[in-house]
């Protein structure tokens, strides 16, 4: 089928018309001042995914859903950095707050 282009203006006066059409396999590419800046098309029906979150992931990959991370994870943790106070003074600031609520 062949492509159509419409300007931003013409496709909201007219937008059930390119919907009917983009339902029926067109692809509509939309200009903005002559440059094409977006495109839609039919919905893509496929079977849900299924294995393992690896194997999900490389199957999005092989479609272009997304792009993998290129360094591996490794064995990194997540470690939280106190602010090097010493233990129970966040207890004793709030005390001393609560109590010029009294």
């Amino acid at each position: 089928m062949a492509v159509k282009a419409v300007g931003i203006k013409k496709l909201k006066a007219q937008l059930s018309e390119y919907v009917r059409l983009a339902r029926a396999g067109e692809t509509i590419l939309i200009t903005d001042r002559e440059e094409v800046v977006a495109q839609i098309g039919p919905a893509r029906h496929r079977p849900p995914l299924a294995g393992s979150l690896d194997e999900i992931l490389d199957q999005m990959a092989d479609e272009g859903m997304l792009t993998r991370a290129g360094l591996p994870k490794g064995d990194w943790t997540w470690k939280t950095e106190g602010l090097g106070l010493p233990a129970g003074t966040a207890q004793k600031i709030l005390d001393e707050l609560r109590e010029d609520r009294v």
